[in-house]
């Protein structure tokens, strides 16, 4: 299964799943349809299934459009997302699998951005590989997604969730809010040096051009304040010992900064 990342509308990444023996393919979160049709006459593949990790429309935007060029694809979303994805046909909940390119994916359910968000990991085959996670937007790089539905609580048992996977399991996140994400994060885990470090990393990386994702879970766990809840600095940071109330007041000072 080869994984490609197709920019789309402002920020936002569709990934591209591709079995290269078959020649069927598999899109997350279609925001667009142009790029979605562009790579697949490229690849010269056909589009078998559609996954999405919420409603929002960044991401679903072009389920419409891609069943009607593919109109025996499948379209799978959360089961809480009952009636707000476009012609979804599959409902999943937590535990769920799902399959594609003889690999078996593991639903997570993971609300907090919004009330029926989930995820997608499909673990490594070999020992060598890395597992992939397309998160959609409740784990960023450096950040997560915003409470537009859900509850700090919520969204920290979520990414609880997500943080137990293992180390090497590739951030396949929906959009570009890396750099942003990292500014934020120094503000409040000062003496992180490996924050720091990457912090000069992605402005590197983002002068010359170059996408931050996909990124690693151990980066993650090192850099990301959003997944760092239960680190002493940090709750000493925001006064406090209690790791949903540190989490929501992290994210609370981020909403303040009007960053993603």
């Amino acid at each position: 299964m080869q994984v490609y990342r197709l920019p789309a509308l402002t920020d936002n990444y569709i990934f591209l799943l591709l079995d290269r023996e078959r020649q069927e393919a598999a899109v997350v979160d279609p925001g667009a349809a142009e790029p979605v049709l562009h790579k697949l006459n490229e690849l010269g593949a056909t589009l078998i299934a559609i996954f999405n990790t919420h409603h929002h429309s960044d991401h679903v935007g072009a389920n419409r459009q891609l069943i009607q060029r593919f109109p025996h694809l499948t379209i799978y979303g959360g089961a809480e997302d009952r009636g707000r994805i476009p012609r979804q046909q599959v409902f999943l909940q937590d535990g769920d699998r799902v399959s594609f390119s003889n690999r078996e994916g593991r639903v997570f359910f993971v609300p907090g951005h919004t009330r029926g968000h989930i995820a997608y990991y499909f673990p490594p085959v070999t020992d060598d590989e890395p597992g992939e996670l397309f998160c959609g937007d409740t784990l960023f790089t450096g950040g997560c997604g915003r409470l537009f539905e859900g509850t700090p609580a919520q969204m920290l048992n979520s990414l609880a969730k997500l943080r137990s996977l293992p180390d090497t399991t590739r951030i396949w996140c929906a959009h570009e809010y890396t750099l942003s994400n990292l500014k934020f994060a120094v503000t409040i885990d000062r003496d992180n040096v490996a924050l720091q470090q990457r912090l000069r990393e992605v402005e590197a990386s983002r002068q010359r051009g170059e996408a931050t994702i996909p990124s690693i879970l151990e980066i993650e766990k090192q850099t990301n304040p959003f997944l760092r809840w239960d680190c002493e600095s940090l709750q000493a940071a925001v006064n406090s010992r209690d790791s949903v109330q540190t989490f929501a007041r992290i994210r609370s000072r981020k909403d303040m900064a009007k960053l993603f």
